[in-house]
């Protein structure tokens, strides 16, 4: 009974020190990335608002900027993480995430009064903007935590990210049948709750590189494969075959039980890692430290008041705005200023704004482009569903070969950025010249390239600028985003399709106030936005390729040495 006893106290014992462990948190990292991609969803959902409310489609492209702006202006979730625990900061955008889509499934529903524009783009932009308290309080303590892998963990984090959209909607056909108006509601109380249930497990640890850490997040890869595998799969399967609500159901399911392979694996890792640290040490030797030489030194007034000047004179002791134009070398801890004012992250702004911007109205435009093309709803579906999986693929892939490059032949990460967004030029011509089944092949080059922008930008952000402010720096990098989205998608493609739209309204001799919700049909509703679209892609490709040509000394050079060095004297 007291073997029983002790066993017992030696498992609850293990059980606190896995819900500390750095691996633990990696999965538990995982569910809430899963969770934070519902502003990829809004091809899906966007059609019951526009019907819902009559909005034109430049009305609804606004709706969509306001979501793009919440979902990439994540300046006050990195703010607020300089200064308060990540508990918190998960607390709060839970609570956002909530309120903004809780808010717009009740006006949808028509459970409140119809709300003003203003409203909805104040409720889609709170509810998007929450997903960057996630990404901070998840995404960069995990980068803190393994900064030598840090484009292995962005893309598998971000890939996460980009299945969320999938995973999401096989849950929500299971749980609610297929109603989109449900959907709203589901992505509003699930990413919420994950939040809530691992508040406290997210934190940042004391980085000790493992000597097997790269074959663990391959393993964490090859699961995250198969479950986007599975999803690609059952999402072909449901548009060729009706599914019941209990095929659904068995669907949800399977998805659940590969969403938890990553905790096995992670309990495996914390297990090994518990059997080491509780065997005693095999050799001991005592030797006087170097400390006891350093004791016998007399203290020295004039040293001392010299390592006082250095302090003074330590650039990170000053204002931050006197140290503006005084920049570190790169890879050194950059101050806010330092960063965002510096010509790398101009650079960097500029290719964001193109290579994102277009990729996020091409997202946005989905449903629309295939209702334009003449595809059937359940087709429609199919394709913001395969923009997930390819986006998690290009998310994977960006994150381990640009890893592996880097590694091995000192690749600029840059270079594979530039490469990426000559891809999506590809996409955009896809649908600007569409042939039977081009949407399909687009949509996957449009996802792939998408989900492979994201964690190159945070990767590089992290290596030119340091890890010292990185929970601000990553969240001012990508506000370009939601500015290129305002710009391509309201100012350009919204109000291209609408001209269009009035076209056919007038050849017809129609009146717009006749019709309810204001629709275009036809190759011509996309053609100039998206040639366009390519057009700026090309032109961001250009700008980050700049990039290329300035980093690549420094990226010649051993990037990761002194995070080596730390994890030594540790």
């Amino acid at each position: 009974m007291g073997e029983g006893g002790g066993g017992g106290t030696e498992w609850l014992h293990f059980t606190v020190y896995l819900l500390r462990g750095r691996w633990f948190q990696v999965f538990a990292s995982f569910l809430i990335m899963a969770g934070a991609g519902a502003t990829y969803l809004f091809g899906t959902y966007s059609k019951e608002i526009k019907a819902s409310f009559g909005y034109d489609q430049t009305t609804l492209n606004l709706l969509g900027f306001f979501k793009d702006l919440g979902a990439n202006v994540g300046v006050l979730s990195g703010l607020l993480a300089e200064v308060a625990p990540t508990w918190f900061v998960l607390l709060v955008g839970s609570a956002m995430n909530f309120a903004g889509y809780f808010m717009i499934w009740l006006a949808v529903t028509a459970r409140i009064p119809k709300p003003q524009l203003w409203h909805m783009c104040l409720y889609i932009c709170m509810g998007a903007n929450s997903q960057n308290f996630a990404n901070t309080g998840a995404l960069v303590t995990c980068v803190k935590n393994f900064p030598e892998s840090r484009g292995i963990m962005l893309g598998l984090l971000k890939g996460f990210v980009g299945l969320s959209g999938a995973m999401l909607t096989q849950i929500y056909l299971a749980v609610y049948g297929n109603d989109s108006k449900s959907l709203i509601l589901l992505i509003g109380w699930l990413p919420a709750a994950l939040s809530v249930v691992f508040v406290y497990t997210i934190r940042t640890v004391k980085a000790v590189r493992q000597a097997n850490e790269v074959q663990v997040f391959y393993h964490f890869l090859y699961a995250s494969i198969v479950l986007a595998l599975f999803l690609m799969v059952i999402t072909i399967v449901e548009k060729l075959v009706s599914f019941s609500r209990a095929a659904y159901a068995g669907s949800a399911t399977v998805v659940c039980v590969l969403l938890f392979v990553p905790l096995f694996i992670a309990i495996r890792e914390e297990l090994v890692l518990w059997k080491e640290k509780k065997q005693p040490p095999t050799n001991i030797a005592i030797e006087n430290p170097p400390e006891v030489e350093l004791k016998k030194e007399p203290f020295s007034p004039q040293s001392d008041s010299k390592d006082l000047q250095e302090k003074k004179e330590d650039p990170n002791t000053k204002s931050c705005f006197l140290t503006i134009f005084d920049k570190p070398p790169r890879g050194e801890d950059y101050t806010i200023l330092q960063a965002l004012l510096s010509i790398d992250m101009l650079t960097l702004f500029v290719a964001t704004l193109g290579g994102l911007g277009s990729s996020l109205t091409a997202v946005d435009n989905l449903g629309q482009i295939g209702e334009s093309l003449g595809y059937p709803p359940k087709t429609i579906k199919s394709f913001v569903s395969l923009v997930s999986i390819w986006n998690y693929f290009g998310r994977v892939f960006a994150g381990f070969v640009s890893e592996s490059l880097l590694a091995k032949y000192k690749t600029p990460r840059p270079l594979m950025m530039t490469l990426v967004l000559l891809l999506s030029c590809v996409g955009h011509l896809l649908i600007a010249f569409p042939v039977p089944g081009s949407v399909y092949v687009a949509s996957v080059i449009i996802g792939f390239s998408f989900g492979a922008q994201l964690p190159l930008l945070f990767a590089i952000i992290s290596e030119l600028f340091g890890l010292k402010y990185y929970s601000t720096l990553f969240n001012c990098g990508q506000v370009a985003s939601p500015l290129g989205s305002y710009i391509l998608n309201v100012k350009v493609t919204g109000m291209l399709y609408d001209n269009q739209a009035l076209k056919e309204l007038a050849r017809k001799g129609i009146k717009r106030s006749e019709v309810k919700e204001l629709t275009c049909i036809g190759t011509q509703c996309y053609r100039m936005p998206f040639i366009i679209l390519a057009a700026v892609t090309f032109f961001g490709a250009l700008v980050s390729f700049i990039l290329v040509i300035r980093t690549r000394n420094f990226y010649k050079s051993d990037i990761y040495k002194k995070f080596r060095e730390n994890s030594e004297k540790l």
